[in-house]
């Protein structure tokens, strides 16, 4: 009956929970005099005032009320606004229950309110926030309903709760009480050790690397197991902080799954590419030459081993490219790239790519059947070099001799001086040196090159090389005289014109690889006549001197 003629004061929520700004809206309620003067209760407890008007006030919900009326104080004269229910905020479930950290965590529930508030955490009024096993987190997204963050680093097995900060009034009613957080019910989350997986897709004989912890030191049960698209893989390792596996035969393209101790955890989505030619080049040249093979997924070269790094064992299990069937020599495996040499043997037919893979056994264990992917690359023809002519037969040193025939390929300008295992095993010291007489394997050569042109056994200076012409320059040293240890003969001016082209064959072990082996072309005859010599210059040390064109 006091309060029948007032007026209506409008609340901007029936319900709300303690820290949340709640809106009042009615008439009179005049300027703002003091704290003293100007109150606001919520059943009985202060609020704190944030904005008084003449026809709106905001208030923050104390964090001790309870549920009850909520009342306008000026001076001893009170309005009332009618009864506020308090609310707590609630977790109905958190999505998924065990997690890594990093992951996404999805908290459903009621009354988290519709944000998480200021920024700042130093804030007079506090900022909303998620404790996750131990660790504040400020969420990416907060709904009332709904909230999503990123499980930390740093948090641990525990519980995940919600605080909705709150700030009262001092007693005299000015800002501010320290700040306090009313919590949600906590809901527990298991936080399982994180896994990285390299690589996330491959061709089959991919090997994949699990890197992790608590695996155990070995596989203990039958059922522990890696799965590709719910087929079990070949393990090639499994210790507690490292599992090594390799793609087999058959599988397909789905989620990486790991068994462990009765339970499945999916870890990624595993993609199993198929190798693709895109280019082969060139279709048809003799031996020695470097085939080219553009495409995409074809993997690794040493990737079969059981390390989890391909050149701790460099082990190239069934890799290998075929020219007419006959392996030949690998210069580079790269994913979208691979360049050979035409071996010594090759013969006219398909190019094709194996890659190695295999079948597991029961329990993952190798191997059911080992084999490999084959892939063709295209049609190759072998050349073999032909001289039909050669100008001049005779000639002084330096001069230039035309060779002309076809078949001679692309000249090759890179040198030998170690074998083409380079990645596989360091120098080794030679005991000696020859000179044109390869006949020991362990012994350098003065022969480095795979395209050369003789004088009777000196390689000349080329000038040019195609498929069709050879240019050269009669070289110096058979008209002086040449030697090694122990040897010297001073006559070489005469002998035969040789062209060949070298190459090696990959051993019957499928390493790499035999002695050097050359196609050898004759061309005929020649002699190198005795002009172009150099003319001593009786005067040259009167002013080549140390001390010439010195003042020093």
């Amino acid at each position: 009956m006091a309060h029948a003629g007032q007026e209506r004061i409008e609340l901007s929520s029936r319900s709300s929970t303690p820290g949340a700004t709640l809106v009042l809206n009615g008439k009179r309620f005049g300027s703002f005099k003091s704290t003293q003067f100007n109150k606001v209760t919520v059943n009985g407890v202060p609020a704190l005032v944030q904005r008084w008007e003449a026809e709106i006030i905001e208030i923050k919900v104390p964090f001790r009320a309870t549920s009850g009326p909520v009342e306008v104080w000026m001076g001893k004269k009170k309005l009332s606004a009618g009864p506020l229910i308090i609310v707590a905020p609630r977790i109905a479930a958190i999505t998924p229950t065990e997690a890594e950290r990093g992951t996404t965590l999805q908290i459903t529930g009621h009354h988290f309110g519709p944000s998480a508030g200021a920024r700042d955490p130093n804030t007079m009024f506090g900022v909303n926030d998620v404790v996750v096993g131990g660790v504040v987190v400020r969420p990416k997204r907060w709904k009332d309903d709904k909230i999503e963050l990123e499980i930390p680093a740093n948090a641990v097995n525990g519980d995940v709760v919600v605080r909705l900060a709150s700030s009262d009034p001092l007693p005299d009613g000015s800002c501010c009480a320290p700040v306090e957080y009313v919590a949600s019910n906590a809901v527990p989350l298991q936080l399982i050790p994180t896994v990285r997986v390299d690589p996330v897709s491959g061709p089959v004989g991919t090997k994949v690397v699990l890197f992790g912890q608590g695996f155990g030191n070995a596989k203990e049960l039958v059922d522990d197991a890696v799965l590709i698209g719910g087929r079990p893989v070949t393990i090639a390792q499994w210790k507690d902080d490292v599992i090594v596996f390799h793609v087999p035969l058959n599988a397909e393209s789905g989620p990486l799954v790991l068994k462990h101790q009765g339970r499945e955890r999916v870890l990624a989505q595993f993609t199993v590419h198929v190798p693709r030619i895109n280019s082969m080049g060139p279709a048809s040249a003799p031996i020695g030459t470097l085939l080219r093979i553009n495409g995409e997924h074809f993997g690794l070269y040493s990737e079969s081993g059981s390390t989890p790094y391909n050149f701790t064992d460099f082990n190239i299990g069934e890799n290998r490219v075929e020219i007419g069937g006959v392996p030949a020599v690998i210069y580079r495996w790269n994913d979208d790239r691979i360049d050979v040499w035409v071996p010594f043997s090759a013969k006219t037919g398909k190019v094709v790519i194996y890659r190695s893979a295999n079948t597991p056994n029961i329990g993952g264990l190798c191997c059911a059947e080992r084999g490999t992917q084959a892939i063709e690359a295209g049609d190759f023809t072998l050349v073999t070099p032909t001289i039909e002519s050669y100008e001049p037969r005779t000639a002084g040193l330096d001069a230039t001799v035309t060779i002309k025939g076809r078949g001679f390929g692309t000249f090759l300008k890179t040198a030998e001086h170690a074998d083409l295992g380079l990645n596989q095993q360091s120098y080794k010291r030679r005991p000696d040196l020859e000179i044109n007489e390869p006949h020991e394997h362990a012994t350098v050569v003065s022969n480095v090159s795979r395209t050369e042109v003789l004088f009777n056994g000196t390689a000349a200076v080329v000038q040019s090389w195609t498929d069709e012409e050879i240019v050269v320059q009669v070289p110096h040293r058979n008209l002086y005289g040449i030697g090694k240890k122990g040897e010297f003969f001073d006559n070489l001016a005469t002998g035969p014109l040789v062209v060949r082209r070298g190459s090696w064959d990959v051993l019957p072990d499928g390493t790499c690889c035999s002695p050097k082996k050359w196609v050898t072309l004759e061309a005929g005859p020649f002699t190198i006549e005795a002009k172009g010599l150099p003319v001593p210059d009786p005067d040259f040390w009167n002013y080549h001197t140390p001390d010439a064109s010195t003042n020093q």
